[in-house]
């Protein structure tokens, strides 16, 4: 659920990765995911950059990162120029999944239909992603009971969770 939309690139697209350095002589380069879904570095899937589209011509997990030629990128040079690239791709269709772009702007309301707040960001964390909402409160993921695709967001959080946030 990590992607993310990016106001500096096309309104549809996700920024999903980003190149960190150039790797060995012949073109590779380190590609950090922010993604969890692994198939935008698989063979033939097109990335689009700042600096144009890319085209994964082969990759491996290396670590923490992926270790990815792209077709248009033929020497240590052309990668180097693509440190600190950014990439993006057009959303995944998922109709069970929660994306952030989908989360943003939605209202979110409790059980018994008590609005605490519209969704701000979505902060990415290690246990679990959590809602930030306008009102101030953060509420992790794990406590959503609604599907992505209704209207609001309802939550089902333990007691006392929306009443730290008041003053």
């Amino acid at each position: 659920m990590s992607e993310e939309p990016d106001s500096s690139s096309e309104p549809s697209l996700l920024e999903v990765g980003r190149v960190t350095k150039a790797h060995g002589l012949g073109g590779e380069v380190v590609v950090f995911l922010s993604t969890d879904r692994v198939e935008r570095a698989s063979v033939g899937s097109v990335l689009s950059s700042p600096k144009g589209d890319l085209t994964v011509e082969r990759s491996r997990p290396h670590q923490d990162r992926w270790i990815v030629k792209f077709k248009e990128c033929s020497g240590r040079d052309e990668a180097e120029r693509l440190n600190g690239t950014p990439l993006f791709a057009e959303p995944l269709a998922d109709d069970d999944a929660f994306w952030v772009h989908d989360l943003i702007g939605k209202t979110v309301v409790t059980p018994d239909g008590v609005e605490r707040g519209v969704v701000d960001s979505v902060i990415d964390a290690p246990a679990s992603d959590i809602l930030s909402l306008d009102s101030g409160a953060l509420v992790p993921v794990v406590f959503i009971v609604s599907s992505p695709s209704d209207p609001t967001i309802v939550v089902d959080t333990p007691d006392g969770l929306f009443e730290l946030y008041e003053s």
